[in-house]
């Protein structure tokens, strides 16, 4: 029998506790807020972004949000994250991606103060994880660990395949996995073999961004599958993994949706949180 990992459930707990705090520091101060930037209107942006949002404010969090044309430059949205880097009242700072051509997103990520980088993402942040120091760590890669932990799935001595390599999943997921004492094997486009990677696993990890790439000839029974990927068809929404071929094989499965999506957004709760605690102890960021 094949278990469904209840991700929204997992999610609406971590919420709960992060609304609790955020209500205590409410009774003594001032709450944290998360500054969301978007630029243009990419409605698949719009939607993720009105997500988060909502999010924050359910939880209590100051929402600080601006919205820029499509045709802003470089120097406009840097002048919005460097005002957010100077204001108290933003916590956390979240560009939010893909940003329109021609604008690159890799200088303005950088200029994210290491201490609101509730994405992650910037070289800071890298280095802290990679170190397995206490930093923000990016969204989608904790929320997988929190899933992981909240249905009782042993990581330290685990075989794990993550099949992708990129670097909001694949990279940071790695080494929070490893720093948890894992084993972990990555696969990528250049695997020839994928099933040998797959295989042995007890628990594999899918965010490739390729629908249906994972199926009964990649898992051995009793294996713990994650499906990060989430791709629109005429048939509704699915992942990276062929899920009812899974059934019967795997002991767990995330689903898609309501698996590994609501983690990310309550993940990005306790980054904010955790950051606003941070600065309002003047505590210093790690190095």
């Amino acid at each position: 029998m094949t278990t469904l990992i209840n991700g929204r459930k997992t999610a609406d707990r971590v919420k709960a506790g992060v609304a609790e705090q955020v209500a205590a520091l409410r009774a003594v101060g001032e709450p944290p807020g998360l500054a969301t930037i978007l630029v243009g209107s990419d409605p698949a942006s719009a939607v993720y972004v009105a997500a988060k949002r909502r999010a924050v404010r359910q939880a209590g969090m100051r929402d600080l949000h601006t919205h820029l044309p499509q045709d802003t430059t470089h120097d406009q949205v840097a002048a919005v994250i460097d005002t957010l880097a100077a204001d108290p009242a933003a916590s956390g700072i979240l560009l939010q991606l893909p940003l329109p051509a021609p604008l690159d997103a890799a200088p303005l990520i950088e200029r994210i103060p290491l201490d609101k980088d509730v994405d992650g993402l910037t070289t800071g942040s890298t280095g802290l994880l990679s170190q397995g120091e206490d930093g923000l760590v990016p969204c989608t890669p904790g929320g997988i660990v929190e899933l992981l932990d909240a249905e009782g799935v042993e990581l330290r001595g685990a075989r794990v395949a993550v099949v992708g390599w990129g670097q909001l999943v694949g990279r940071p997921l790695t080494s929070l996995l490893l720093h948890r004492g894992a084993t972990v094997t990555v696969a990528h486009a250049h695997t020839t073999d994928l099933a040998a990677v797959t295989r042995p696993a007890d628990i594999v990890v899918v965010a490739t961004g390729v629908p249906a790439l994972i199926g009964p000839e990649h898992i051995s029974p009793g294996t713990t599958v994650i499906d990060v990927g989430i791709h629109r068809t005429p048939h509704g929404l699915t992942g990276d993994v062929r899920a009812t071929e899974l059934h019967g094989i795997a002991a767990r499965i995330t689903p898609v949706p309501g698996g590994v999506g609501p983690m990310t957004i309550a993940m990005l709760l306790t980054n904010t949180l955790k950051a606003a605690i941070r600065q309002a102890r003047r505590e210093p960021v790690p190095t």
